[in-house]
């Protein structure tokens, strides 16, 4: 799927058509179309497919590839041919002067033929009213009129643009012109509002794009060229000076530093980085000049990942968005019929009844009845969201793991490097059948030579380093390691892997994470290895339970022993220990099966090696996933950082975001129904109609923008 920015399309109603209709096309079934982010993502091979159909749809609407479109928030304007146009810069000043000019002229006519009414229309034929209020009608409706035109042609009939026009259209057929304008000018006024409300949480997201540099610096030989990051290769040497930001993955080569890693990762102590440490691109040089190549190109880089996992997440709908599109799909027909009923059936079965009164109580239904509130302040919710949990370096994918995260039943965590710190020590070293320490150490350090694990580290610390390396390494999966070292068979690994190889060893209940080493078919003795329990783990526990979590469980490859000190020093439920990665998710699956569990399943682990928990579990957090592109790929929400308390932040966001939706549907059908009943019963006016919608409709999206507000409040929170 490529992703394209989509300018021009400022209507949520008209986003959902565009999308429904993409989606029928073969080729296409798969496209989603975020009005929200203002982006749409397709097979790349329909790209010529998806602009006919657009521009067959919206005229004047465009699509571009992200690779080449610019950087919102850069003050440049663009409009569709219904007039809506689209200015943005960071100060909000040029935004669609258009737009506003129309709107104040249109007041101004308006105002002028409301409050010299009588005068007007005593002229001639009222030609005066006429000249006036429909001048006003027209700068104002006739974008609205055109949409709906272009609409019935494609025989789209029943949207928001179809309700205006009919409605405006009826009222100055009974000569209702003053009426007809404000319907006009209010939703003008309202669409303008919202427009600026959307583009303020774009703006939100769009400010991700701090993290990315205008330039790179390139070196060849003694020279230096200031190049687009996209143009960079793998493999090129680019210089960054103090004060600029790493424009791309990469490592030192050449210097050293100290970098401010705080906007991708949230700590705030510079860490020092020297020739051979690496470095991602989004991360600001402090104090020293430095060369960094480039392994990376910038499309696949940290920070490009975090805004395309942030502007992807947006086009994840929620089931609550989904059922919206259907809703408003069957609502709008539905009440279209209901007023040609109320216009033209009493007239004729109710003795008196005068037809003019009752075309105009249909016409305020048709007015109060736009589900525009509901078709942008819903995914606009969800949107804000998203955009504050990505400040709380939390990158959640959609709007569906939000709803799923309000019900959460069940947390179920990996211990190392998730509960605890993940980073080992050696705190003891027995021998047995004569051997030394020294040797023990160095027999282990040579067969763990090739591996990365945090324990294969630690042992290698201990022992200085690695003297002699292995060959012939066969990983035994959940047991440990078999090498051969200087024509020695060496075994290194859990109690298990001694069981396996029929090795005698009397140390089977040694307490603690143990490497049990073997040499020549010859127990020479174990390692003991410590790791350290997160110091925000057990309040994270109780945070969870607090907010209703009826079980906090942890799965392990570890021993029964570390794994029971573990989960009592955190206050967990339950543990398994001893797990393969199968295992756990057989055990995952099992409490998923859990006749008492009455919500959602979550995993929390490092985002690598419990790839096959994450993808399994109905919600899965990577911890500390910012470099892993596995993390990015299998978990459903990515903790930039390693703070584990943003787990009950995440679920507290969400709630306050499904809190807000939940709001705006009420207040929506609320308000509609109350309305609409007035309407029908002929109490309620087109004046109070109007006002009635508009005023939803910008209380919904003023309320649904609130979410990313508490989730800026919340910030301090979470540890960082």
């Amino acid at each position: 799927m490529a992703k394209y920015t989509i300018q021009g399309l400022d209507c949520a109603s008209c986003a959902n058509e565009i999308e429904c209709e993409l989606k029928k096309t073969p080729g296409l079934e798969d496209a989603r179309l975020s009005f929200a982010a203002g982006v749409l993502y397709i097979d790349e091979s329909q790209e010529t497919r998806a602009r006919e159909i657009i521009e067959r749809m919206e005229p004047g609407v465009t699509i571009s590839s992200s690779r080449s479109s610019p950087k919102r928030g850069n003050g440049h304007e663009h409009a569709d041919e219904n007039g809506h146009e689209h200015g943005h810069d960071h100060g909000g000043e040029t935004f669609g002067k258009g737009t506003l000019i129309r709107i104040g002229i249109a007041a101004a006519l308006f105002g002028i033929g409301t409050l010299f009414n009588e005068a007007l229309h005593v002229t001639p034929f009222s030609i005066a009213e006429y000249a006036v209020l429909i001048a006003a009608y027209m700068l104002v409706g006739a974008p609205v009129l055109w949409s709906a035109a272009r609409s019935i042609a494609r025989g789209q009939v029943f949207n928001e643009m179809f309700l205006m026009s009919v409605a405006t259209i009826g009222a100055i057929l009974i000569h209702q012109l003053p009426e007809a304008v404000g319907v006009m000018l209010f939703y003008s006024v309202g669409e303008y509002l919202q427009d600026r409300a959307v583009d303020k949480s774009r703006r939100s997201i769009s400010a991700l794009m701090d993290l990315r540099p205008d330039f790179a610096r390139v070196v060849v030989g003694s020279e230096r060229r200031e190049v687009s990051p996209e143009e960079i290769k793998v493999g090129d040497l680019i210089e960054v000076l103090p004060g600029e930001r790493i424009p791309l993955d990469g490592s030192v080569v050449e210097g050293s530093s100290f970098v401010n890693t705080a906007s991708l990762t949230g700590e705030s102590v510079p860490r020092k980085v020297e020739s051979g440490d690496s470095v991602l691109g989004g991360f600001v040089n402090d104090e020293g000049r430095i060369v960094v190549q480039v392994e990376k190109e910038f499309s696949q880089g940290a920070a490009a990942r975090i805004l395309e996992l942030v502007e992807n997440a947006s086009a994840q709908k929620a089931p609550t968005e989904r059922f919206i599109t259907r809703f408003a799909a069957i609502y709008t027909p539905a009440v279209v019929v209901v007023a040609a009923l109320i216009a033209f059936v009493p007239p004729l079965l109710v003795p008196g009844a005068r037809l003019e009164d009752w075309v105009y109580r249909a016409l305020v239904m048709l007015v109060i009845s736009c589900p525009c509130a509901l078709v942008i302040s819903i995914p606009l919710g969800y949107f804000g969201g998203i955009g504050g949990a990505s400040k709380n370096k939390l990158l959640i994918k959609g709007g569906n793991y939000i709803d799923a995260l309000t019900k959460v039943d069940t947390v179920v965590f990996d211990k190392t490097g998730t509960l605890t710190e993940g980073v080992f020590t050696v705190v003891k070293v027995e021998t047995r059948n004569g051997f030394t320490k020294e040797e023990l150490l160095e027999w282990a350090a040579a067969a763990e030579s090739s591996s990365s694990h945090p324990i294969a580290r630690s042992i290698k610390d201990a022992a200085g380093g690695v003297k002699d390396k292995a060959s012939d390494i066969i990983e035994v999966k959940g047991h440990g390691v078999l090498a051969k070292v200087e024509g020695r068979n060496i075994a290194i690994g859990n109690d298990r892997l001694m069981h396996r190889e029929n090795i005698v060893h009397a140390d089977c209940d040694t307490e603690g994470t143990v490497a049990f080493v073997a040499v020549d078919g010859v127990y020479a003795g174990h390692i003991v290895i410590s790791d350290k329990v997160k110091p925000n783990a057990a309040d994270t526990v109780a945070e969870l339970k607090a907010l209703g979590v009826r079980k906090v469980v942890m799965l392990t490859g570890d021993d029964k022993t570390v794994a029971r000190k573990v989960a009592n020093e955190v206050g967990l439920d339950a543990f398994y220990a001893e797990l393969l990665p199968d295992g756990k998710v057989a055990k995952l699956e099992a409490l998923e099966k859990d006749p008492a569990r009455r919500g959602a399943v979550v995993f929390v682990g490092d985002g690598m090696n419990d790839a096959p928990v994450l993808v399994r579990s109905d919600v899965g957090f990577a911890m500390g996933g910012l470099g892993s592109d596995a993390a990015i790929e299998a978990a459903d929400v990515v903790v930039m950082d390693d703070h584990i308390a943003r787990i009950p932040l995440a679920i507290r966001i969400s709630r306050f975001t499904r809190r807000v939706v939940v709001q705006n549907i009420a207040m929506a059908l609320v308000v509609k129904a109350v309305f609409l009943s007035l309407g029908a019963l002929g109490v309620a006016n087109m004046w109070e109609a109007v006002i009635g919608d508009v005023g939803v409709s910008i209380l919904a999206v003023l309320n649904s923008v609130r979410t990313s507000g508490y989730a800026r409040r919340q910030r301090d929170g979470a540890g960082s």
